[in-house]
């Protein structure tokens, strides 16, 4: 196997988000998404709504300081199984990168211990999306890029053309 991952992620402090880290993981993720020129402005209690972990549903850890407790790191994905049709094996589990920000560890680091978790917790692929910094840990992690082009629909809202790297929102 060429892309097999380890069974265990190797940063040390990374663990499940829980509800008392929605505030730092607020803070962090509003920081990370102000540079981005279309991002979502979240309130805590959304960050604690689509960010904390519910089974079959999303997945998100985070790392801490050491000396202050603050969230550093984080990093999601959310679960979208699909039906494979005349085939023996009926599911596919996919997981999807959702909000990643990566302030003390590298990208490559952070983004290979979250595909170990996928891994570990059930995922047969990973998916993500060109766009945040997600370009930072894509072609180095072996992505293959797929051959589709996502528009987003703003609905009522007339929004310039924007490079992916300008674009701070996964949709569900």
């Amino acid at each position: 196997k060429n892309y097999k991952l380890p069974d265990t992620p190797h940063l040390s402090g990374l663990r499940p988000m829980t509800p008392e880290d929605v505030p730092g993981v607020h803070k962090l993720l509003t920081t990370y998404l102000d540079k981005f020129q279309l991002k979502v402005m979240f309130e805590p209690d959304e960050i604690g709504h689509w960010l904390l972990p519910r089974p079959g549903v999303v997945d998100s850890f985070v790392m801490c300081d050491k000396d202050s407790g603050e969230v550093t790191d984080l990093c999601s994905f959310y679960h979208l199984p699909s039906n494979i049709l005349q085939h023996k094996d009926t599911l596919l589990y996919a997981a999807y990168s959702f909000y990643n920000v990566a302030t003390s560890v590298t990208w490559i680091e952070l983004m290979r211990s979250c595909l170990i978790l996928a891994k570990s917790g059930g995922a047969d692929v990973f998916n993500a999306l060109n766009l945040m910094d997600n370009e930072e840990f894509l072609t180095d992690l072996k992505f293959g890029f797929g051959d589709g082009n996502l528009q987003y629909y703003l609905y009522n809202w007339a929004c310039p053309k924007l490079k992916s790297k300008e674009v701070g929102i996964v949709l569900l």
